[in-house]
């Protein structure tokens, strides 16, 4: 199983927060910070911009570590990602990412299979 799928279906090796801890690149960090404080009116700095996939045993951010909704659903129902979950469709949880990312759900299939 690919273990930079996120639990929600994103591609963890797509998010910029991944590509600023592989490469470490502090523009990257910086661009990120202040795109995701304003997204998420809060205060995100460029050293909280530190991952390595929500699924690795590796650095997270504060979010996928500690805030994900997502995240905590699963490791509280024991499944690999939301795609292990029966619910996953119906799923008010996932489904925000899957409305607006349909390859998010493309991967989840894709892992169950």
């Amino acid at each position: 199983m690919n273990n930079r799928i996120g639990y929600c279906g994103l591609d963890c090796e797509a998010c910029d927060a991944y590509l600023a801890t592989l490469h470490d690149d502090q523009a990257l960090r910086e661009k990120t910070a202040k795109l995701w404080a304003e997204l998420n009116h809060a205060p995100i700095l460029p050293e909280h911009i530190h991952c390595e996939g929500c699924r690795s045993e590796g650095v997270k951010t504060l979010f996928c570590e500690s805030l994900c909704e997502i995240r905590r659903c699963a490791l509280e129902k024991g499944v690999a990602t939301c795609g292990g979950c029966p619910d996953m469709e119906a799923c008010p949880v996932v489904g925000e990412i899957l409305s607006h990312y349909p390859e998010a759900l493309k991967n989840l299939r894709d892992l169950r299979e």
